[in-house]
């Protein structure tokens, strides 16, 4: 998926940005419908994602715009875009190439709780 600047730029103007101008931003594999990560995006970074049709984001880390997979080569190719009924909220439905994880997972939920720790 790939819009005009024009279009991407309407589409930014109805979102509602929160949270110091960020949205939550929810990668999703569009073939398996698992949930590869969460993260936050600005007004650039969903317009990039809108024009390029490869994800981007707001690191709140580095303090700066990042593409998904610009070090790693594991990028993620948008299929399509859904925003909650708030428009505070968007679901990118993604080609992973590679992984999402910077840790080396398929998926940044990996972390499962073990339930043997907890007492009855």
């Amino acid at each position: 998926m790939k819009l005009k600047l024009a279009d991407a730029e309407k589409i930014a103007d109805r979102v509602c940005f929160r949270f110091g101008g960020l949205i939550v931003a929810v990668a999703q594999d569009v073939h398996t419908s698992e949930v590869l990560m969460v993260a936050f995006m600005n007004r650039e970074a969903l317009i990039k994602t809108l024009t390029t049709g490869l994800v981007h984001y707001w690191s709140i880390s580095r303090g700066r715009l990042w593409m998904k997979g610009e070090m790693s080569g594991n990028v993620q190719r948008v299929v399509d875009v859904i925003f909650d009924c708030d428009y505070d909220t968007v679901l990118v439905k993604v080609e992973q190439v590679g992984v999402a994880c910077h840790e080396g997972f398929k998926s940044c939920f990996h972390n499962k709780i073990d339930t043997s720790y907890v007492q009855t």
